[in-house]
């Protein structure tokens, strides 16, 4: 048994004692522990069937050193087979050894702002908020309006939202970054294409386990809701902006009546801001800071290009191009995610 099989079994055995006690199961750090041991026990297996599988093979090689000729024979098919499937099963216990993103489980937080290219910007935010919108139908993920803000042509200065689902935030957190946009505008009378950009910001959602917040460092302001929402938007003090004095993040929201939930709202997109904050200073050292990721939102800096003439999707990192945009954009953007997540695991690996 190697140290890191024999670490991983003594691990396992720890939180197995710890969860005999049922205090454990009301508190807050439960869930962290129950996804722990289900991963665990899920190596440990493996390392299991590994075993198995070696010590058959042993068994094997010893039939073939008897000199029988007919057991010879069936021990080198039964070694072929078993060597195979050693091969299956080191493969996925690789995978699983991997060091993982902490935040992979969780919700994302995707915040969508027209940066570079006015009008045409802002109604190529809408066009992306739908992407999203529809890829998560599509997978039956949950999406909640976190806030907006729209603009007279029908598109969003900015909008935030939430995706909930299992693992939302590892499949789409390559998604971060700035988008362009090539294309002949409908108000465009002389047929020229013109470049806007977007920039896309997907942060896990934070627990109030992952963020501590002193409510002594938060300026809460309230006023009244505009935009969408009805004859009752404009007649309470519903909308919050809370600002976070030591770092100077601002967060408003104003989509709902209550003051209370767009409070609660804001909240969240706060500690997941903060959160996110701290993961990219932590990986500052590989180049993954937040502003690097997300940019300027100046039209040279992109990670994706949508070309409507040549209807070409090409995302720059990993110099892949493909064709139809509108399938992209009503959610097919399966191929783009799992070309980013084998590129990354073959760059981490």
């Amino acid at each position: 048994m190697d140290q890191q099989e024999k670490s991983l079994r003594l691990e396992l055995e720890t939180i197995n004692k710890e969860l005999e006690n049922s205090s454990i199961y009301s508190s807050s750090d439960y869930p962290k522990i129950a996804k722990r041991r289900s991963d665990l026990e899920e190596i440990i297996d493996l390392f299991d069937k590994i075993n198995k599988t070696n010590h058959q093979i042993n068994q094997a090689n010893n039939l073939i050193n008897t000199g029988d000729k007919d057991l010879k024979n069936l021990a080198e098919t039964e070694i072929i087979d078993l060597n195979s499937h050693l091969s299956s099963l080191t493969s996925t216990l690789h995978n699983l050894l991997i060091p993982k993103d902490p935040n992979d489980d969780k919700n994302a937080i995707i915040e969508i702002r027209a940066a570079a290219g006015g009008d045409e910007a802002s109604l190529f935010a809408a066009e992306l908020y739908r992407l999203y919108f529809r890829w998560s139908e599509i997978h039956h993920f949950t999406v909640e309006l976190l806030n907006e803000t729209p603009n007279e042509v029908g598109g969003y200065k900015e909008i935030i939202f939430i995706i909930k689902g299992l693992q939302v935030y590892k499949l789409l957190k390559f998604e971060a970054g700035v988008h362009r946009v090539q294309r002949i505008p409908t108000t465009e009378s002389q047929g020229r294409i013109h470049t806007s950009t977007v920039t896309v910001a997907v942060l896990p959602e934070a627990e109030e386990t992952d963020i501590e917040i002193d409510p002594k460092d938060l300026r809460i302001d309230v006023f009244r809701s505009g935009g969408h929402g009805g004859q009752s938007v404009n007649t309470t003090d519903s909308a919050v902006r809370i600002t976070h004095i030591p770092t100077g993040i601002v967060v408003a929201n104003q989509d709902e009546k209550s003051q209370i939930k767009n409070k609660a709202k804001a909240l969240s997109v706060l500690r997941s801001r903060l959160l996110a904050q701290k993961i990219f200073k932590e990986q500052e050292e590989q180049s993954q800071s937040r502003n690097k990721l997300i940019g300027s939102g100046d039209r040279s800096e992109k990670i994706r290009t949508y070309n409507f003439p040549q209807d070409r999707i090409t995302d720059h990192r990993i110099n892949y191009s493909r064709s139809n945009i509108n399938g992209a954009l009503n959610g097919e953007i399966d191929d783009l995610i799992n070309k980013l997540q084998e590129f990354n695991k073959n760059n981490t690996d």
